[in-house]
């Protein structure tokens, strides 16, 4: 029986974001501390523009944090120079987008393989069976030959969801991926994310859907831009229904 891993995949220390512009600060995250353990899925909930999206980007290694300390794995990532950034991202995070951000010119596999070619090491046959076992996990094998275009929302999600896992990565990070589907699209979506992780794959899933939620472990509520439990929140969803200023609750409750 294998040790349990020493490290959270993440672990984030009072961290902030502050976007700044004409000489005007905007935080948009502020004393973040959250960890997401191995095995683990987490979902971060909150409304839109809390600072969900900003906080996945800073898990996913596509943005730097203002303040605070970030780990993955152990490893601090603040002093991290960009080339060692984006070689960490390729090998050990998969990301899965509201867009799916597939390439039209490309057909599903060449999708799929398409961060396998940037990864030292990864061989002609050996990224095409990774980009199969990851189309199989998705159940898009049968179309494999097709572009973006021949394929539906949930379908292209699909594929983003095997892109994301054909590197084998330590976390999936995805950022509202019912965000752009209908209501069928997402259920599939959903069953997808809680089967790979019935199967061990650790997740992180941003959402604004109340109902996609019991798929998670855990959820973090985000309200502009700081972490709340789950009783200030739900007072704020009563007087927010109620025409409640969000920012006078934050002010009370944080």
């Amino acid at each position: 029986m294998s040790a349990p891993p020493r490290h959270p995949v993440i672990a984030m220390r009072d961290v902030e974001k502050v976007f700044r512009a004409d000489g005007i600060e905007n935080h948009v995250l502020t004393g973040i501390h959250l960890e997401v353990r191995h095995g683990e899925f987490l979902a971060i909930a909150g409304p839109s523009g809390c600072g969900k999206t900003t906080l996945l980007s800073l898990m996913g290694l596509l943005d730097v944090a203002t303040g605070g300390d970030v780990a993955f794995e152990g490893v601090q990532v603040n002093g991290l120079g960009r080339q060692a950034r984006a070689r960490l991202r390729n090998e050990r995070i998969g990301y899965v987008f509201q867009a799916f951000n597939l390439i039209g010119d490309l057909d599903v596999l060449d999708n799929v393989a398409l961060p396998l070619t940037y990864r030292a090491g990864v061989g002609r046959q050996e990224r095409r069976k990774r980009v199969m076992e990851a189309l199989d996990d998705v159940g898009m094998t049968h179309r494999m030959h097709h572009f973006p275009s021949q394929l539906s929302g949930g379908q292209q999600q699909q594929v983003a969801v095997a892109r994301a896992l054909a590197g084998d990565p330590a976390i999936l990070l995805a950022d509202e991926p019912t965000g752009s589907l209908d209501l069928a699209g997402a259920e599939r979506i959903m069953a997808l994310l809680r089967r790979l992780h019935a199967e061990g794959r650790t997740i992180c899933m941003v959402t604004h859907e109340e109902r996609y939620r019991w798929a998670a472990d855990r959820t973090v509520r985000l309200l502009d831009g700081r972490v709340v439990d789950e009783s200030s929140y739900a007072q704020w969803q009563r007087e927010a229904a109620s025409g409640f200023d969000d920012r006078g609750f934050v002010e009370r409750f944080t």
